[in-house]
């Protein structure tokens, strides 16, 4: 039979941890002998009085879980103020787009109603197209300046 360093490592390892194992579950007890020295071991003495051991894992923090859930709670709170953020600003662009389009078309309400070579009319309730003359004109005119005015937007050049 052959040596092989390979598998020799690996079942030293599996050895090892199997005691270390065994070690981390067994109690450990600490006495002083009858020389004085402190000794240690995994069963208690008969003649001596012992003192039990904690080997095992320290116990957890206690507020270790609060403080997760108070992380946990910030966390949801950042996600919904970003969310909402998001909202609000897809809100603000589409409400400046709105915006920004019944300017142009107020401002294209303008430069057609100050255009002279063009005729300009509208239906009345009949359906008939009725022209609008010079007063007509300067009426629909004002009317678009307030609307420019009350929208806040820049005004109409003048032709």
């Amino acid at each position: 039979m052959k040596f092989r360093p390979a598998s020799s490592v690996a079942s030293l390892l599996a050895t090892v941890a199997l005691f270390v194992v065994a070690m981390a579950n067994a109690t450990l007890y600490k006495w002083t002998d009858e020389n004085g020295r402190i000794v240690y071991g995994d069963q208690p003495p008969s003649n001596a009085k012992s003192e039990r051991l904690n080997a095992g894992v320290a116990p957890a923090d206690p507020a270790a879980v609060r403080d997760m859930a108070a992380k946990d709670a910030e966390i949801k709170k950042r996600l919904q103020q970003r969310s909402d953020d998001a909202a609000k600003n897809d809100k603000d662009q589409a409400e400046a787009k709105r915006k920004a389009d019944m300017c142009a078309q107020t401002r294209g309400r303008i430069r057609t109603m100050r255009a002279d070579q063009e005729a300009v009319y509208k239906y009345n309730e009949k359906g008939e197209r009725v022209f609008f003359d010079a007063a007509d004109r300067q009426k629909a005119i004002a009317e678009s300046e307030k609307n420019l005015k009350d929208l806040n937007c820049p005004p109409a050049p003048s032709s």
